[in-house]
């Protein structure tokens, strides 16, 4: 599991789903809760959190051009590909703090990923989940 410690900086909430904006690594992230500070007390600004993310959710992205809708776009440098048969496992840095992806060996190749590559790692807003420090 990616963990990055960072602040929470916004609450949007509407029904019982609500949008937090976390500030970590001087990077804006979101995430996508399905509750509300009326529920979940840690929902508020200025309050410490881990965004935490699977390696398996973090799509990569090389030489990207034009807009895209995710809010969670980091860039990373590829420090080791660790490849098996059918899936590699990429480690990232974010700013001095680690981050794995797990993608299909066949991806690695076709975006012909290296050590020292910038890249983006790009993860989806419902794919994030908060947890208070």
């Amino acid at each position: 599991m990616n963990k990055i410690k960072g602040v929470i900086t916004g609450v949007e909430s509407s029904s019982n789903i609500s949008l937090a904006t976390i500030q970590a690594n001087g990077k804006t992230f979101s995430s996508l809760i399905i509750d509300t500070p009326a529920n979940a007390l840690y929902l508020e600004e200025g309050k410490e959190v881990y965004v935490l993310f699977k390696e398996t959710e973090v799509s990569i992205a090389k030489g990207r051009t034009g807009l895209i809708s995710m809010n969670n776009v980091l860039q990373v440098v590829v420090t080791k590909i660790s490849k098996g048969d059918v899936l590699a496992r990429l480690e990232l840095d974010f700013d001095g703090t680690p981050i794995v992806s797990v993608i299909t060996t066949r991806s690695v190749n076709r975006l012909g990923l290296c050590e020292g590559d910038t890249v983006e790692a790009l993860v989806k807003s419902n794919e994030i989940t908060l947890m208070e420090v």
